[in-house]
């Protein structure tokens, strides 16, 4: 179960997405996303970033991520002024992520 917070630390999230419990959505931009990225984050840039168009699923909620937390903070406070239900975002990032030594996807 994921819990109604800001900040999901990368070893919460491994722990989560190999549960397939929720959804992980990336908010940098589309090239940065192909250059690398969490196997299964699914791109919606914070540039043109609507709360309303995340997939609300409640078996599933959503964690955003960026490249070091800056702009998944940011996406979530929008989700959160707009009624949006968000479970939170990774902490620290995409570089976090790596420098617990967890995958990253490089390329396309």
């Amino acid at each position: 179960m994921v819990r109604e917070t800001s900040d999901i630390s990368p070893a919460e999230l491994a722990q989560l997405l190999h549960d397939g419990t929720v959804t992980l959505i990336d908010v940098r931009e589309p090239h940065e996303h192909q250059a690398e990225r969490i196997a299964g984050a699914v791109s919606m840039p914070l540039s043109g970033f609507d709360p309303h168009a995340l997939p609300q699923n409640p078996a599933r909620p959503v964690v955003l991520h960026c490249a070091r937390g800056g702009r998944s903070a940011d996406a979530l406070a929008r989700c959160r002024q707009a009624g949006v239900s968000v479970a939170g975002h990774l902490a620290g990032g995409l570089a976090a992520w790596g420098a617990a030594g967890l995958p990253i996807v490089r390329g396309r």
